[in-house]
């Protein structure tokens, strides 16, 4: 089965779309694909049977976003509690990414038509090496893709994800690129496995579970939340549409809480670098109290130098993480 299906919607299905596109739209969806082995035990069909099911909704669901102009999508594709599985299952989903990942490489022309870039987050390490050589082929093979984004989370848990951004922060301290002054909830926001995309508009849980189960719990503080009773693999064109619907109907609180919590970043930060730039002229003006201009020059000189090293922090970091996606395909290719 094709990751990128081909296909217009219905006459019903068009018309439903563009009444949905005339209100705001979600541009980041998130999926919590949930009931692949209840769906499967319903129908007396083999999990992995289940599994591969879903893997068929997820190539309809993304034809669908793609319709509706929902320009990224991100997964929960496997979370490293899942490894807690029997080894026949958790074999079975590793076999299965594996010919998706190979399915996806077969598919390079289709997908640079598309636009598609391909982002996987999660700890790679904890995969065979061979899944691991796939999955960087394809990230490296559509990196430069930019018009719509597919992100999985594969071995992924949120609280894994906060806490390689601290070590990421921590590791930036100790290189001396950044000052322990730095760190702050927007810095961990950069740390973070998704930093290049933006936060979910909207969450979608199937199955009829009402929690996150350790997914994006950072990003998505100001996301819609929908849960569905729908199992994965028989969710349907009218049960996005209904989610989309919620999100229209909370699109300006939703949009509030985003921007006083922008405001309320900016003032943190603002009244942060006043806190260290006081210690400094205290520390080094002889104590003699500084004059409001000067306040005003240190304030702005420590705020470009504070934003310069994190620039240069953020820059080491992409580098290193290329590098691990770049290394992995280099060894794939001479293997």
């Amino acid at each position: 089965m094709s990751w990128i299906r081909e296909g217009e919607l219905n006459l019903l299905e068009k018309i439903s779309a563009n009444i949905l596109k005339a209100g705001p739209m979600p541009k980041h969806v998130a999926f919590i694909m949930d009931g692949n082995r209840r769906f499967a035990r319903k129908k007396n069909m083999e999990r992995q049977e289940g599994h591969m099911q879903g893997f068929n909704k997820l190539a309809e669901t993304l034809r669908w976003c793609k319709h509706l102009n929902i320009q990224e999508v991100t997964v929960y594709a496997f979370s490293i509690e899942n490894f807690k599985r029997s080894k026949n299952e958790v074999d079975g989903l590793m076999e299965l990414a594996r010919q998706k990942f190979e399915k996806l490489l077969e598919e390079r022309d289709n997908l640079e038509k598309h636009g598609v870039c391909i982002r996987v987050l999660g700890d790679l390490n904890m995969l065979p090496l061979d899944l691991q050589q796939l999955i960087a082929k394809a990230v490296v093979t559509t990196k430069a893709h930019n018009k719509c984004f597919l992100n999985v989370c594969f071995a992924y848990t949120s609280r894994y994800e906060i806490t390689n951004a601290v070590r990421e922060m921590a590791w930036g301290v100790e290189q001396g690129l950044i000052k322990a002054s730095d760190v702050s909830e927007p810095l961990l926001s950069e740390c973070l496995y998704s930093s290049n995309s933006p936060n979910p508009d909207l969450l979608i849980r199937t199955s009829g579970e009402v929690r996150l189960s350790d997914f994006l719990l950072w990003q998505t503080s100001h996301s819609c939340l929908v849960f569905q009773s729908v199992l994965w693999p028989e969710y349907s064109f009218w049960n996005l549409c209904d989610a989309i619907l919620q999100y229209q109907l909370n699109h300006k609180s939703i949009q509030k809480a985003r921007d006083v919590h922008r405001e309320q970043q900016a003032l943190q930060q603002l009244e942060a670098d006043r806190a260290c730039v006081a210690e400094h002229l205290q520390h080094h003006g002889n104590g003699k109290p500084a004059d409001a201009q000067r306040r005003q020059e240190a304030l702005l000189h420590y705020t470009t130098c504070r934003e310069e090293r994190i620039q240069d922090f953020l820059e080491a970091l992409k580098h290193k993480r290329d590098s691990f996606f770049n290394d992995l395909w280099s060894d794939a290719i001479l293997a």
